[in-house]
């Protein structure tokens, strides 16, 4: 590493992410950090300069998703409701890890307006812009972390997942996504979508930055970033079991996106694994389950401020969340004993299945602004094929596969069955 080497010192590293944040097109930045990740910056060089090595992400600049608490910094969540929000009096559980670890948060970044949403232009910063088509959207709701790292301003970013929102804007954007096991990195001082659904993950340019930034939030405080299973493994899949889902539930309207998945499971049966086309019967009934616990969970977080403060929201968010008010208790426990019964269902019936491979869109990025796009309802559609595994609580990342047409990015999906996280991030590794 260039930094351990010292070929480049952090203060080098850092003034130049912030050179490059500063610059940003995309509205990626909601707040950009210079002085603290200076001072950072310098205390840590210092640190190397004597010996000193707190693991891989010594002195390597971090980007965090505005509804992640930066101590000092508000936390603003997308929304004119946090504009006079007090700065949080400390850093969430995965960005004082990341500290620990000698990461530098040098922004606060863009996201969907209180993560309710897949497109990330939904906003009151305005929308966040795809760095390969300005006009187009980056998914949501980790809008920033995605264009933060497509547009190569930093190396590694922070974001929430709750139904799509690590790895549809990794797919839109064309970078690596993952969200891994539900519970296994700690959501204390995250700002709530769906408690029993929200996930932290992380975004980066390929698998090898995402797998270093996770083996460093999972390990057990040691220096050398290796933690409980292993730390980071090298790719290999030989004897891997990777069931491709044929059910119409995962269809896609863009052939370009489809032809993505074959040459996924062609690249992976050379490499050695088994790949098996499967069925997942009731993942229709699974996927029914999210928009009534999703929307009982955000609606409780709400209520007051939908009844004293509605004209804050951005009138679409305001909408979606106002949807919940009428459901019933029975409602929300009828779906989440069906949620419990499916996964049990789907863990039995895939009990051959190491890994799934799915198409992590079924659209790519679509015009800013667009509800509809080749016969789809865009919303919904970019939230179909990540969202069961928010529901099963698997471990999940999208991962960029060259398009055939050479146009927008591409993403395809790997889920833990049978495999854990450091696990799916190393068939991972085998496409990028």
């Amino acid at each position: 590493m260039a930094i351990r080497s010292g070929e480049l010192s952090p203060v080098d590293h850092v003034d130049d992410v912030l050179a490059r944040l500063a610059g940003d097109t995309c509205n990626a930045v909601v707040r950009l950090l210079a002085d603290e990740a200076r001072r950072d910056a310098k205390e840590l060089a210092a640190e190397l300069q004597g010996g000193g090595w707190r693991g891989p992400l010594h002195g390597v600049a971090v980007a965090v998703k505005d509804l992640i608490d930066v101590a000092g910094v508000p936390t603003g969540c997308g929304s004119n409701v946090l504009r006079d929000a007090a700065p949080a009096t400390q850093d969430a559980a995965v960005v004082a890890k990341l500290r620990e670890a000698g990461a530098v948060v040098v922004a606060k970044t863009h996201t969907h307006e209180f993560a309710y949403g897949p497109t990330g232009d939904i906003a009151a910063q305005g929308p966040a812009r795809n760095p390969h088509d300005p006009t187009r959207i980056t998914g949501g709701s980790s809008s920033g972390s995605a264009a933060a790292v497509a547009a190569g301003h930093v190396p590694l970013a922070l974001g929430t997942d709750t139904g799509c929102s690590i790895r549809t804007p990794a797919a839109l954007c064309g970078v690596v996504g993952f969200k891994p096991t539900y519970g296994r990195l700690s959501t204390a001082g995250v700002f709530p979508l769906s408690e029993s659904c929200d996930h932290i993950g992380l975004l980066a340019a390929d698998v090898h930055g995402v797998s270093v930034g996770y083996d460093v939030l999972a390990r057990n405080n040691s220096a050398d970033g290796v933690g409980t299973g292993g730390g980071i493994q090298p790719p290999g899949v030989d004897g891997v079991t990777v069931g491709v889902p044929t059910d119409d539930y995962w269809r896609v309207a863009d052939p370009v996106i489809a032809d993505a998945v074959e040459r996924a499971a062609a690249r992976l049966a050379e490499a050695g694994a088994v790949v098996s086309r499967i069925t997942m019967p009731g993942i229709d009934e699974l996927a029914a389950c999210y928009r009534p616990i999703v929307g009982a969970e955000a609606y409780t977080t709400h209520e007051h401020w939908l009844t004293t403060r509605r004209e804050d929201y951005q009138p679409i968010t305001a909408e979606r969340l106002a949807a919940a008010a009428g459901q019933s208790a029975t409602e929300y426990v009828a779906a989440q004993r069906t949620r419990r019964r499916v996964t049990a269902e789907l863990r039995a019936r895939l009990s051959e299945v190491d890994v799934l491979l799915t198409p992590t869109t079924p659209l790519r990025a679509t015009p800013i602004g667009a509800v509809e796009a080749a016969g789809l309802q865009v919303r919904p559609a970019l939230l179909s094929l990540t969202l069961p595994f928010d529901l099963t609580g698997w471990p999940a990342v999208s991962v960029p596969v060259a398009p055939s047409d050479g146009g927008l990015p591409v993403g395809v999906q790997l889920v833990g069955v049978r495999m854990e996280d450091r696990a799916v991030l190393r068939v991972a590794g085998t496409l990028r």
